[in-house]
This record gives structure tokens, sequence and C-alpha cells, in this order.
């Protein structure tokens, strides 16, 4: 960890650059430039309100803003371990040129996945003030949450990094596992109102990001505090994991340049 510690303060400049550079050169030849990154999930947002609101007659209070909480959230760890997987191929020559602890290329790819989060977070606080939503001390959890999002995403990140350097198939079993956990955490659905109670305890307690959706609902939307004792489970599960992954990294770092 000294190590760790070492090489994180001494290049996160480069994670803070790389992350700005990438998002100035993705809207470089865009027309809308930044409003992509919110009018996406927007729209996504609209799709599924009509769908299961209108189509399907759901019920959920606040629930355009209920849907793009989720959204928001699950968009940001989606894309972190979508781009997780290749991110060594395709940064190979800075990989193969330059030595740079490996893991700063995922706190990079977090920072820019976490910048586009924030815009979308801006136009979830204008939707509460359009709905009228009462707020309360409990909105204070969404601190711990969003951290717990960053662990979770990092920790899994640190393994899909490790392994798609030498398994070419990973990014397809990586697209069918976030397809399936996609409609296992409850984004466009309240899992404790849906599902049977069995089953409620079962996959909020045993899947972080159902967990963490719950939450930040529970907090911003009906003044209701989380499952502080599992949100803390979750962190010691996703810091230990997290050091694995790192540990993991560390030891086969010479190997990446030569598969690569």
């Amino acid at each position: 960890m000294k190590r760790f510690w070492k090489d994180l303060t001494g290049h996160y400049r480069y994670a803070i650059y790389s992350a700005k550079s990438e998002l100035k050169s993705e809207v470089a030849n865009s027309y809308l430039n930044w409003i992509w990154w919110v009018l996406e999930p927007f729209c996504f947002m609209l799709i599924y309100a009509f769908i299961f609101g209108v189509v399907f007659d759901a019920r959920e209070q606040y629930f355009p803003l209920f849907i793009f909480i989720g959204i928001t959230s699950w968009d940001f760890f989606s894309r972190c371990l979508n781009q997780s997987v290749k991110l060594l191929k395709n940064n190979k020559s800075i990989v193969t040129k330059v030595y740079i602890p490996k893991f700063i290329l995922l706190i990079s790819r977090m920072f820019f996945n976490g910048y586009k989060m924030i815009f979308s977070f801006g136009i979830i606080v204008v939707m509460l003030i359009y709905f009228k939503v009462p707020l309360t001390w409990n909105v204070i959890y969404v601190i711990p949450l969003m951290l717990l999002l960053f662990i979770i995403s990092f920790a899994c990140m640190t393994f899909l990094m490790h392994y798609g350097v030498f398994v070419q198939d990973l990014a397809n079993v990586t697209n069918i596992v976030l397809r399936m956990l996609f409609y296992m955490t409850g984004i466009f659905y309240n899992i404790e109102s849906r599902l049977p109670p069995k089953y409620t305890g079962l996959l909020i307690k045993g899947n972080p990001m159902a967990l963490i959706l719950s939450g930040l609902r529970k907090c911003i939307l009906y003044g209701q505090a989380p499952d502080f004792k599992w949100i803390v489970i979750w962190m010691i599960i996703g810091v230990i994991v997290s050091a694995l992954g790192i540990r993991k990294i560390y030891k086969n770092e010479n190997s990446y340049v030569k598969v690569i």
C-alpha cells in the first residue's frame, strides 16, 4: 500500500490532465458539445418514463427522477467497467514507451466518466426543484453512497483491466454480465415493492449497485436513511478487492508490455 500511495500522489495530476484532454477531444467536433453528456441520459429517462410510467403504469412517486437517478449512477458504473477491459491495449502507445502505474489509467477513466456524471446530477438538482421534492438531512447519505460507487467500480476495474490483456473475449462477457445486472439492479422499477420479500433482501444486499441505487433514491426522494450497515460492509469488501487488484497489477505490469 505504501507503493500505491506513493504512485498515486506522484501521478494523480496525469490522471486529471488525461481526463480533461479526452473530454475536450470528445466534444471537439460535435455541434452540441458537452450538452450530449446531459442529453443522452435525459433522453433515456424520457423513454423509460414513458414505457414504464405510461405503458406499464408504474406507480412510483417522482418516477422520472426515480429513473434518472438510476440511469446516471448505472451509466458511470457500466462505462467504467466496459472501458477498463481494453484500457491497456487502447493506451499501448503510452504503456510501451513510458512507465506509468497502470492503475492511474483506471483513475483517469473514473475522472472522465465522473465529470459526465456531475453534469447529470446537475439535472437531478433542477428536477428536484421542479417536482418540489422535500429534502431532509438524510440527503447527506449521498456522500457515503457515492464513495461506495467509486470504490466498487475501481475494485471491479482492476481485475477487468488485468484479465482484459490476456482474455480476448472478456469484453463480450462483460457486456453480457452488465446487461444481466442492469435488469437485476432496479434501474426502472423498485425492487422492494415489485419483488417478493424473500428475493428483495438478497438482490439489494448481494448486489452493491442495487444497494447504491436504492439508497440514493431513499435519501434523495423519500427522506429515508439507507441501510448504512450494508454500505459499510460493501465498502470493506470493495477496499479488500481493490487492494488485491492493485497487487495483481503490480505483480504483472511487466507482462502487459509483452502481450499488448
